[in-house]
């Protein structure tokens, strides 16, 4: 399918859909053994598409309890203690009974001292500044007090959605962008990046924000000067117009997940950043003609330019004609100190350049920093970086950590092993004969070296979420891209819709270690069809299974909380999007509840506990417009002045407005217990 029969499509309801369904057409060549052929070698082809294991199958995967029926006294042995939420598709969002729900934080909402009230009919960039971005996805916690009733909210905000944030514009990628003047795109631009927002409960309880906090900020790609650093910072292929030195950069973008370091700083990861390249040299079909580009490997393994947003019509650093290298300034991890204001963010090279889902952190053994990442693209892989020091109580000490340490990629093996592979110059391929000069080119082009080493190709990695026992959680969302005879052990179903989640254990319980095993939590869909293949612990209701899982959360008790991202593809379950609280040990391994969902056409995203487990921060991203032609009763694209939903001020004046909400327990108390 090409860009002009997704821009075609009559079911493609909006910009954000039509640029997630080009994106499912994937970059990597490398098909050879993708993780559903290694699931399938590992438990059966046939059993695991009819959903059908044998009984050895079935218990390692979910325990002696899968083996036999349910039962009421098993099913009151779940370590979450709540009443589950109802599955459905509403205007509104749905909490557990018992817990209260408050829109903490919307779309414009000032968060500066001197920034003006939201209006949303005169929407300019340097009000947009100082007021909560667009899109929250990823939210972080960093508490500023003893107790934890005061501290940081750090959100990242993905992209826009202009067809619902502009009056009177609809959709623009159909148009050529012709209606996004300098100014709307100033304001896009405004709207993305990051916030660090200081927040308080008040003498009721409620969380507030402090609206005069001095540490509050935004982070944008308009104005927000950043250095790079690590071994592809000076690099001949970071140097560009405005920087001779390719040592800086303005901004981040397509900021998704993220994580924060044990050290309080926060990582916000660049993913589809190629979407926001421009190129005016196109092909007799209207496709970015890269032939002949010195960066014309590079780019066609990223998707670069994507031509997804404007930008590069009005800002030279965003269009490949004239600024060739600004590309490889992007798709990285990004540090940031929100304790100080004044400090300047940092991109970190050696954590690898892709499409960066997140970035969680956790301790090895030894003290070494580990996070885990994926990489948010059909048939691309599974990361991890290992620090060579170890980590410090003095926080300055801690900066090298990000730049001095090994890159991996996962390697999952048929018979349940999975093997590290380190991305590292002159270790086999890796050499000057395949295009890698330094360690910088293994960096800027880590795709590339990531295939050449055998990678296991992925159903897209969303996040991956570490607990300190050496175990991690790598969420799989879907591939509706697989096909029979490119399943593997690890992606066992070819046309998979609905993902699945893979559990690793590193060996001796050591993040660090560059061998493990891995098994299958869940494999995700409606357990009723047979042909969907979906694997959950019978206990699990109609209302707990789920599809496409998108982020992770450990809460205070180490249990393991999952969001949901279906995009326009909800309409095959029916239910919106929710966080779920998902079982991972003993008897009840592999059941799931469903505790929040959002209004229709909203994504899950960024749950983050406090440190004493009594608070649960949850983003809304992008109400009222993934799949709403599916919506019974509004079955049309949702626009600005007839939205799906006008969630969560319900006020006729106003679009839906992304929002971040906060969750805590009726009269007190931990969530859950």
């Amino acid at each position: 399918m090409t860009r002009r029969d997704i821009l075609n499509d009559p079911a493609i309801g909006n910009k954000a859909e039509a640029f997630e369904a080009f994106d499912d057409i994937p970059t990597n060549a490398n098909l050879s053994r993708t993780i559903g052929d290694v699931i399938n070698a590992r438990y059966g082809r046939r059993d695991i598409l009819r959903g059908m294991l044998g009984v050895s199958a079935t218990t390692a995967l979910f325990g002696t309890a899968a083996a036999i029926a349910p039962s009421k006294a098993r099913a009151a042995e779940s370590r979450y203690v709540f009443d589950e939420l109802a599955w459905g598709n509403d205007e509104t969002h749905h909490v557990a009974p018992g817990y209260d729900a408050q829109i903490l934080l919307r779309w414009g909402d000032p968060i500066t001292a001197d920034a003006p009230e939201f209006d949303v009919m005169n929407q300019t960039a340097a009000a947009q500044l100082k007021q909560f971005g667009y899109n929250n996805d990823y939210v972080g916690f960093v508490p500023l007090n003893e107790d934890g009733s005061r501290g940081l909210l750090c959100v990242n905000h993905e992209y826009t959605n202009e067809e619902v944030m502009f009056p009177g514009l609809g959709r623009q990628d159909k148009v050529d962008f012709k209606g996004m003047t300098p100014e709307l795109i100033d304001i896009e631009m405004a709207a993305h990046g990051g916030s660090v927002v200081e927040i308080a409960r008040d003498n009721a309880g409620k969380w507030q924000v402090v609206r005069d906090g001095k540490m509050n900020r935004r982070i944008t790609p308009l104005d927000t000067a950043m250095t790079l650093s690590g071994p592809a910072a000076g690099h001949a292929r970071m140097k560009t117009n405005d920087d001779p030195s390719g040592t800086q950069v303005i901004g981040t973008l397509n900021n998704c997940a993220g994580g924060l370091t044990p050290w309080g700083t926060w990582l916000m990861a660049e993913e589809n950043f190629h979407g926001y390249f421009w190129t005016d040299k196109l092909d007799a079909e209207g496709k970015p003609d890269t032939t002949g580009a010195a960066e014309e490997k590079s780019w066609d393994r990223y998707g670069v330019p994507g031509m997804w947003y404007a930008w590069g019509q009005k800002h030279d650093r965003f269009n490949v004609d004239a600024e060739p290298n600004m590309p490889n300034k992007f798709g990285w991890v990004v540090e940031v100190d929100p304790m100080d204001p004044t400090s300047t963010p940092v991109k970190r090279t050696a954590l690898g350049r892709f499409r960066h889902e997140g970035a969680e952190t956790t301790v090895s053994k030894d003290g070494k920093l580990v996070v885990y990442m994926g990489d948010d693209n059909r048939f691309d892989y599974q990361y991890k970086y290992v620090s060579e020091g170890t980590v410090s109580d003095d926080p300055a000490a801690n900066g090298a950590l990000l730049d001095e340490g090994t890159l991996y990629v996962a390697r999952f093996e048929e018979d349940g092993t999975i093997n590290w592979l380190p991305l590292v110059h002159g270790t086999g391929p890796l050499t000057a004969e395949n295009g890698f000069n330094d360690q910088g080119d293994v960096m800027i082009d880590t795709r590339i070296a990531a295939d050449l080493l055998g990678a296991t190709p992925m159903d897209r990695p969303e996040d991956a979420q570490p607990r300190g026992d050496g175990t991690a959680y790598i969420l799989l969302t879907n591939n509706t891209k697989r096909k029979e005879g490119d399943t593997n052990a690890a992606n066992p179903r070819p046309d998979s819709s609905f993902g699945h989640i893979i559990e690793i254990k590193e060996e001796n319980a050591d993040h660090a270690a560059t061998s493990g095993t891995w098994s299958i939590l869940v494999q995700c869909g409606d357990p009723k069809v047979a042909e969907v293949g979906a694997q959950w612990n019978p206990e699990t209701s109609e209302n707990g299974w789920f599809g496409s899982p998108d982020n992770a959360a450990m809460d205070a008790d180490g249990r393991l909380w999952i969001s949901t991202d279906q995009g326009s593809s909800w309409g095959k379950t029916g239910k919106s999007d929710g966080l779920y609280a998902l079982e991972t040990e003993g008897e009840a391994r592999g059941t799931s509840k469903l505790f929040f969902r959002c209004p229709v056409g909203g994504e899950m995203c960024g749950p983050y506990f406090t440190e004493d487990g009594e608070t649960l921060f949850v983003a809304v991203q992008h109400p009222g417009t993934d799949g709403t032609k599916d919506i019974p009763g509004f079955e049309r694209e949702s626009t600005f002045e007839d939205p799906a939903t006008r969630w969560p001020d319900f006020d006729p004046k106003m679009p839906p407005r992304p929002a971040v909400v906060v969750i805590t327990k009726e009269g007190g108390g931990k969530i859950a217990v």
